[in-house]
């Protein structure tokens, strides 16, 4: 089976957290960032962590996880440009799975169900909690390498998923840690 190639969203400066977020430790004193690294790369070969160009302490921690460091000069546009980096970076691959590096609480088995999908054929694929919530990550098959290239912006692949939903294959999880993303130090405690 051929392998999507992870994207690991990491380029924010974690303003609304107070800063250095991806390097705020959890209770078992791993960094935020690095939880979220190690779970993908995990499930896949070959996992791009989208940088910000001079951090370089995330760098270093997220190239000792087993990522593949990719600073994005336009990261400061927002997560739509730096997806559109990591996607250019990886042009060649069969498919991407796109996650966030501030969900260190995404299930190994979630990410597993998302790489299954795309390597079964999905178009795209996400899991969905009973209540309809989306999670993370998103795979995104070949077919759309010009639309992710053309991103910009902040608001990543969503406008995508609600164009294109007939063509998403919704996973159903019990994973909560699928949804949450640590905006603000008290969400280190919520995983």
């Amino acid at each position: 089976m051929v392998m999507p190639v992870g994207i690991l969203l990491a380029a924010g400066r974690g303003t609304r957290f107070g800063g250095r977020k991806l390097l705020h430790p959890l209770a078992d004193g791993t960094p935020l960032g690095v939880a979220s690294a190690r779970a993908l790369c995990a499930a896949l070969d070959r996992v791009v962590a989208v940088v910000r160009p001079g951090d370089e302490a995330l760098a270093a921690v997220l190239r000792e996880a087993g990522c593949e460091i990719l600073p994005c000069a336009r990261s400061e546009e927002g997560m739509g440009a730096s997806l559109a980096c990591g996607v250019e970076h990886a042009a060649a691959a069969s498919g991407w799975l796109v996650a966030l590096a501030d969900m260190p609480y995404v299930s190994a088995a979630t990410i597993a169900g998302v790489v299954a999908a795309l390597q079964a054929g999905a178009s795209i694929a996400a899991p969905v909690l009973a209540d309809g919530r989306r999670g993370h990550p998103v795979g995104f098959a070949a077919e759309w390498l010009a639309e992710l290239r053309a991103l910009d912006g902040d608001a990543g692949a969503r406008r995508l998923l609600q164009a294109h939903g007939a063509r998403v294959r919704w996973l159903r999880t019990d994973d909560v840690g699928c949804t949450v993303d640590i905006d603000l130090p008290g969400d280190v405690a919520a995983g």
